[in-house]
């Protein structure tokens, strides 16, 4: 069978498996959901300093928000599958190592997608007005996010032995990129070191452009920049996620 054939079968399998969690399903929608019912309101008398509403500013940053975050952490059930065996199984019969990896990433980002179009849905309840094509230029920048980090969360808990350890790791990383990201508040609001630290973080790039589609903006520096950025991320992310992944 073809590398195309095993990832199907993989990921068919991983999507069967999350579907049946309806647990996982339901927590894994509800702190995003949170920020925007508790902490979108907060914002909306707020000069947030750019273009817009305050939701077309908010939406997007919770959008990457949630492929950082989900994508980051989704390599602790990979962990647990290897340290119960059944990821050694796996690998013991026919199927592609890198399938065993795509096939997984390919289903955080259906899933991660689909909450982003419930995320968006609960966003026009509370006043976001976005055009769908900008809408759906955002959510393919969350894809793209999504499988890159996912990848790279894969190949990170294959070469760590504990999931405190994973979540170490994946804690301190996760938290000072999505401060520095701008993902709540604009880093328009941030005094100016801060502000230029913040150029150095590639998830920045990513908010901003679509923070500009959502208002309708698809031809700018910032959107091509931004897309460029999150192109060239998900490469390296993939490419250093699948060696990780076979090396061990």
């Amino acid at each position: 069978m073809t590398l195309l054939a095993h990832t199907g079968i993989i990921f068919g399998r991983c999507l069967r498996s999350t579907l049946r969690s309806k647990t996982n399903l339901l927590f894994g929608m509800l702190q995003p959901l949170l920020f925007l019912a508790l902490f979108g309101p907060l914002l909306t008398q707020l000069d947030m300093g750019v273009s817009g509403t305050s939701w077309q500013t908010l939406v997007p940053g919770v959008l990457v928000q949630l492929a950082l975050l989900g994508g980051s952490y989704v390599g602790l059930g990979l962990l647990m599958d290897r340290n119960l065996g059944v990821l050694d199984r796996m690998r013991a019969t026919p199927v592609s190592p890198l399938a065993l990896l795509l096939g997984r990433t390919l289903r955080d980002v259906v899933q991660l997608v689909a909450q982003s179009v419930l995320l968006v849905l609960l966003g026009l309840v509370f006043g976001l007005r976005a055009p769908l094509l900008g809408v759906l230029i955002g959510l393919l920048f969350v894809a793209v996010l999504a499988a890159a980090l996912s990848a790279l969360s894969y190949g990170l808990a294959m070469n760590v032995r504990t999931p405190p350890e994973f979540a170490a790791i994946a804690n301190t990383a996760a938290m000072p990129l999505m401060l520095l990201s701008g993902l709540l508040l604009p880093m328009t609001l941030a005094p100016g070191w801060l502000e230029g630290v913040s150029r150095a973080v590639p998830f920045r790039y990513t908010v901003d452009a679509v923070r500009q589609v959502f208002l309708g903006h698809y031809v700018t520096t910032t959107v091509a920049v931004g897309a460029a950025v999150t192109s060239a991320l998900a490469v390296l992310c993939l490419v250093g996620g699948a060696r990780l992944f076979r090396r061990r």
